[in-house]
């Protein structure tokens, strides 16, 4: 029961405004959803502000006798429930109303007023990866949302993933539920594994690893800005010159894999419960590992050292994806399968960017504006961790999280840009008896025929 308590905490916070004070232009509305293994319980609580207040008790008090009687209140909540879209595993399912309280028409008039509506969904027989999806679409033009979950009072059942939309009228609760509470520690993780019953199966840790590097955009802000000066040659006076595609190629293969393996390990450390650190530091770090990397895909710090950065940096990044893992409550043996399939998750999307981006670059290299991408995204990149650091570590918050994820959120157009971009870039080079000599042999050339002939 407490631990029901403390997870409702957070919602009853945010809605402490509408308790204790009045509510002005806005219709709020919170629905708290508890999972059980056969049913779907949610509480609905809506709080209409002062200035919509007149208009709702409109379509509440219909017969305007200036009293809510139970007939009305009936209806109002059956209508609200009406206007929910709920889906359960990809099937419709429709809520049940179970029962409905209205304050005072004054209390409503003054923006204190709270309606309670609760209500249940049937959840018939499914598998043990599960998915809710709860759209509430009632009174749009005048409403504010809000969406949460309860901790599970069946030990059987394991919160994996929640997602919302900007404004919460849309919600995607992600859940794992175990077939026999009576497994064995051993069968249960075994089970785990093939991604049957037992706990957090393994596709949905799987899932949430993808998930979790696809919406974790300072992690792959990270690899992919040290990622950029890889085509190219340091000097003493900075980056110059193509390096050659097979350079290019395994400078990437180091990078990316020394990531791999510092994260790996402090993933696996951490998710075991070996070691525990505060999150603000490690959240901190990660930002100012941006930052060191914009800087040197600006000027080189450590040309041929990448990959031992990013392995160093990885630790670090290794920590925060150990976060999310342990807040899922595995079991011990859990964690065994849970760590693999969550890592082979991040490994996945990981690779997935690298390689819809980075041939991209390595082919545009060939042309003159490659150092407005590089210089552009570094600076991109800069201006992002900063923005991080000021956030995580004075509190002031700013807009660096919007801006940065809309930028990803049409990664997929900017991908394919590039990639057309070097196609018409390649194709042009292709045509140039330079395009298949690399630097070094170039420089030869250019040497010998400033040279000129030899006399004798």
């Amino acid at each position: 029961m407490k631990m029901r308590l403390l997870a409702a905490g957070a919602i009853l916070l945010t809605l402490g405004s509408g308790a204790f004070a009045h509510r002005l232009d806005e219709y709020l509305q919170a629905i708290l959803l508890s999972v059980e293994k056969d049913h779907l319980q949610a509480s609905m609580r809506l709080i209409p502000g002062v200035a919509v207040a007149a208009n709702l008790l409109e379509s509440i008090d219909t017969n305007g006798d200036g009293t809510i009687s139970v007939a009305e209140q009936r209806a109002y909540a059956e209508r609200v429930l009406r206007d929910l879209s709920i889906t359960v595993d990809g099937k419709s399912a429709g809520p049940t109303l179970v029962s409905e309280k209205f304050p005072a028409i004054e209390e409503i008039k003054a923006g204190l007023g709270e309606i309670q509506i609760e209500f249940t969904v049937e959840l018939t027989r499914g598998g043990p990866e599960r998915r809710i999806v709860l759209e509430n679409h009632h009174r749009r033009e005048i409403s504010v949302y809000l969406m949460n979950c309860l901790v599970p009072r069946d030990p059987d059942i394991r919160i994996v993933a929640q997602n919302r939309n900007e404004n919460q009228s849309f919600y995607e609760l992600d859940y794992a539920q175990a077939g026999n509470g009576s497994l064995s520690a051993f069968s249960n993780a075994w089970s785990a594994f093939r991604g049957r019953t037992g706990g957090v199966g393994f596709t949905s840790l799987f899932r949430l690893g993808m998930r979790h590097i696809a919406e974790g955009t300072d992690h792959l802000l990270f690899l992919l800005t040290l990622l950029l000066p890889a085509p190219l040659l340091a000097t003493a006076s900075g980056w110059s010159g193509f390096a050659g595609a097979r350079h290019s190629l395994l400078q990437i293969l180091k990078v990316v894999t020394a990531f791999t393996i510092g994260h790996s390990i402090t993933l696996a450390v951490a998710a075991l419960g070996l070691i525990r650190l505060p999150s603000r530091p490690i959240e901190v770090l990660i930002a100012l590992s941006i930052l060191v990397s914009a800087v040197h895909a600006l000027r080189p710090l450590f040309p041929g050292q990448e990959a031992l950065i990013a392995a160093f940096f990885g630790l670090i990044h290794g920590l925060a994806f150990a976060a999310t893992l342990g807040e899922l409550g595995l079991g011990r043996w859990e964690r065994v399968t849970g760590i693999l399939a969550f890592n082979l998750g991040i490994e996945t999307m990981q690779l997935i960017v690298v390689a819809a981006i980075m041939p991209s670059l390595v082919l545009l290299r060939r042309m003159k504006s490659y150092s407005v991408l590089r210089i552009g995204g570094a600076v991109f990149a800069a201006l992002a961790s900063l923005g991080w650091i000021a956030e995580r570590l004075l509190g002031v918050h700013n807009s660096v999280d919007a801006v940065v994820d809309g930028v990803a959120h049409h990664g997929a157009w900017i991908a394919g840009g590039l990639f057309l971009l070097s196609a018409v870039s390649w194709q042009n080079s292709r045509k140039s008896p330079w395009f298949w000599i690399d630097s070094k042999q170039r420089g030869f050339l250019f040497a010998a025929a400033n040279r000129g002939p030899r006399t004798g």
